[in-house]
């Protein structure tokens, strides 16, 4: 990802922030999304989504949950799962 300071403020330039400048310029949007989106993930965290929230961190994939960790903490007493002290 491409990551700019901005001159006016120092906040980041993220990838959709420069995608919002651009939208109404068709050539320069066209080299943005040539060069800079983000392609398709084939493998990696970024295919397993949470099954409730689409959170990529902190999925729970054993027993084939697929529930980020504080989505399953609300879940899992409704899917049989208890709390041991």
């Amino acid at each position: 990802m491409l990551l700019k300071k901005s001159r006016k403020n120092g906040e980041i330039m993220t990838f959709k922030n420069m995608k919002k400048q651009v939208e109404k310029k068709p050539e320069k949007l066209a080299r943005v999304m040539k060069f800079n989106a983000s392609k398709q993930r084939n493998s990696g965290r970024g295919i397993h989504p949470c099954r409730i929230c689409g959170k990529t961190e902190g999925v729970i994939s054993k027993y084939g949950l697929g529930y980020c960790r504080q989505c399953f903490r609300e879940i899992a007493p409704k899917l049989g799962f208890k709390k041991y002290d």
